[in-house]
């Protein structure tokens, strides 16, 4: 095993350490987020952070780097209109949801610099990204800054889910190896994860050996 200790992450490559850190966590959800500025302009951004804060209400919660460091187009929008939304990416579109991490001036839609469409319905103002697996319309709930790192935790309520009706399963399993939707290692690495097996609501044994 290779061993690092905290105070060595301070002698490593700047590069090196992002990707050691960004992927040592795991496999991430690879999602595409969708915003309207008040002014018209529509915005797609790449995020690996969303992650599931709970069921009822139904809440996400995803991670942004304050405005103050470099200009957030994702994070400005929702806070401007309070919606935005949610699309996973599938095996089909993986090189142009990547691009949308490129930082284009607030007037640039990344819709206009790659293969990506947009896709307007339920009156929503925020865009989902057409043909995309599983799309979510979410509304801003509340943030919280995060002082370890300078970082922002937004949290957002599912107003509308659309998913492909061959993914969803008879107990409300979303089958995600269905649809080809990927996952992001690290920053750049995507992967499409296959289903092995699921496995039944765990309870404590009746009889317990403990290991000594």
């Amino acid at each position: 095993m290779i061993h690092l200790k905290r105070q060595d992450f301070e002698e490593l490559d700047h590069i090196f350490r992002i990707n050691l850190i960004n992927s040592c966590s795991g496999f991430k959800s690879a999602n595409l987020i969708g915003t309207k500025s008040n002014d018209g302009t529509p915005n797609v951004a790449v995020f690996s952070s969303v992650t599931h804060l709970g069921s009822n209400p139904p809440l996400l919660g995803i991670i942004f780097r304050p405005v103050t460091d470099v200009p957030r187009n994702t994070y400005e929008n929702i806070k401007e209109t309070g919606q935005f939304t949610i699309n996973h990416i599938d095996a089909s579109i993986i090189q142009d949801a990547h691009h949308t991490s490129a930082k284009y001036p607030k007037e640039v839609s990344e819709f206009n610099t790659t293969e990506l469409e947009e896709e307007y319905k339920n009156g929503w103002h925020a865009p989902f990204v057409k043909n995309a697996p599983i799309q979510m319309a979410l509304t801003y709930c509340e943030e919280y800054e995060i002082k370890a790192n300078n970082t922002i935790q937004l949290i957002g309520e599912i107003k509308d889910l659309f998913i492909r009706p061959e993914l969803l399963e008879d107990d409300g399993f979303i089958n995600l190896s269905k649809g080809k939707i990927v996952a992001i290692n690290g920053l750049d690495g995507y992967t499409i994860p296959k289903l092995k097996e699921r496995i039944a609501y765990q309870r404590p044994k009746n009889k317990i050996n403990l290991k000594r």
